[in-house]
């Protein structure tokens, strides 16, 4: 009896990210070309860990060879999770082995990278299995320095919108709280800030501590827009990672306690409308010292999602792709692709998983890092310098009015983690405890959005 030639599956899990057609066609063409049968599993692990095999579809040299033009994923995409229990792990397997699947290639986020991983245990050698690491996060644990694919794509769009933005905030004289995309990390968020010279950026790595409180992220905001009408400016665009959210005090935000959850137990962060709350609560603080300000929340992320590629991503993840189908070929499994240094370098799944969660490692923003200090620099908000100078300090009080004393009552303690920074390129650096490896220093400003004004030179310390 003639054996049925083996086939190697491409599925996609997790949300959208531009560069997922280019890693599905790169991976295709490699394969096709040693002669593989490759297919599509329609909408990620959804029909297989159901035990349908009737979602596929074939991937050729000639359906996939212009694919990696465009945004979206050519074969769907979803947040199903094989993991939940054992029976629907089973059933991933069992489906995978009745479509005579013998190689699995997975494209998704840290969730998608931790089902790859049990597919790979439960299917026990029957099913080789790569994943090719995909988020706009940019938060799955590849080296420092090596993005993950659909990020810069991602940064890219976001700066063409924000850079909108601030050019109506300054013509309408309002303030834009702008919440971008990043459920744990705040890498995209920093990123569009940072590119963009925002007024200022928030991102969760910034505040030490399990929790974070509402009132804190409200301080800091109102903070920066009394600072900024201080030197008679009404504008402003702050770019807030939505990241934060899941740090909240849960006491804070009543709507967190019933809020919807996805397959993979993540707070559904769109269905909290994070930007309305920051909003409603900042006008509010503002109305206490009569300050009137408009402000719009806008949020950025589904429309970055599926957008086509920009050529560092094409580039990128055809090497991923190519990479991907040639390791499975060769008889790797069990892995995550990485491309370090120009070459490809395999990252193996029992090496990537945090023993503290028993699931694979994110990667956060250093805060202690010179690029997140430089980005801090640029930002326009309340610093130690503020409150050293009696003259900076006056103004700011005036502005609020109220006495000195009253406001450092109120707005010195959004400073404190400032202050635990030491100067990093002087090398003394002073960390909060030894577990949360954060670092501090006292930062100035340089206006964010308007370098060349004189009257806002970075601030003496």
């Amino acid at each position: 009896m003639n054996k049925v030639p083996k086939k190697l599956a491409i599925l996609v899990g997790g949300g959208p990210a531009p560069g997922i057609n280019s890693v599905i066609g790169a991976a295709t063409i490699r394969a096709a070309l040693e002669g593989v049968e490759i297919i599509g599993i329609k909408d990620g692990f959804k029909w297989i860990m159901q035990g349908d095999i009737s979602n596929t579809r074939e991937l050729t040299i000639q359906n996939v060879s212009r694919i990696h033009f465009r945004g979206g994923s050519f074969i769907g995409i979803s947040r199903a999770n094989p993991t939940k229990n054992e029976k629907t792990l089973e059933n991933t397997v069992t489906s995978l082995l009745r479509l005579n699947v013998d190689k699995l290639i997975t494209i998704g986020g840290d969730d998608t990278a931790y089902s790859a991983l049990k597919v790979n245990e439960m299917a026990a050698g029957r099913i080789s299995v790569v994943h090719v690491p995909k988020t706009i996060d940019n938060d799955l644990d590849l080296p420092h320095g090596i993005p993950t694919f659909g990020f810069q794509t991602a940064k890219h769009i976001g700066v063409e919108v924000v850079m909108n933005l601030m050019v109506d905030a300054k013509t309408t004289s309002r303030w834009y709280f702008v919440i971008s995309m990043g459920r744990k990390a705040g890498h995209l968020a920093l990123g569009i800030g940072k590119a963009t010279g925002a007024t200022l950026t928030l991102i969760p790595e910034e505040f030490p501590g399990e929790e974070i409180r509402l009132k804190h992220i409200i301080d800091i905001l109102v903070g920066a827009i009394i600072k900024r009408l201080s030197y008679g400016r009404t504008d402003g665009v702050a770019i807030i990672a939505e990241g934060l959210v899941e740090r909240l005090n849960p006491n804070d935000l009543e709507q967190l306690i019933d809020i919807e959850r996805d397959a993979h137990d993540n707070i559904r962060i769109a269905e909290v409308n994070f930007g309305e709350i920051l909003k409603m609560k900042v006008q509010e603080r503002l109305k206490k010292f009569n300050i009137k300000s408009t402000v719009v929340a806008k949020n950025i992320g589904y429309e970055l999602r599926c957008a086509d590629p920009i050529p560092y991503d094409m580039e990128y993840t055809r090497d991923l792709g190519f990479s991907a189908a040639q390791f499975i070929l060769d008889g790797g499994s069990g892995a995550m692709v990485s491309i370090q240094g120009g070459r490809f370098v395999p990252l193996y799944f029992k090496n990537i998983i945090d023993p503290a969660t028993n699931r694979t490692r994110v990667r956060m923003v250093e805060p202690s890092s010179e690029s997140f200090y430089i980005a801090r620099r640029y930002m326009l908000r309340l610093n130690q310098a503020d409150f050293d100078d009696p003259h900076e300090l006056a103004k700011l009080a005036a502005t609020a009015g109220i006495s000195v004393d009253e406001f450092k009552e109120k707005f010195y303690y959004v400073i404190e983690n400032d202050l635990l920074y030491e100067n990093i390129k002087s090398g003394n650096i002073k960390l909060i405890s030894p577990e949360s490896n954060v670092a501090h220093k006292p930062l100035g400003d340089i206006p964010a959005d308007d370098a060349n004004d004189i009257e806002h030179r970075i601030s003496p310390e």
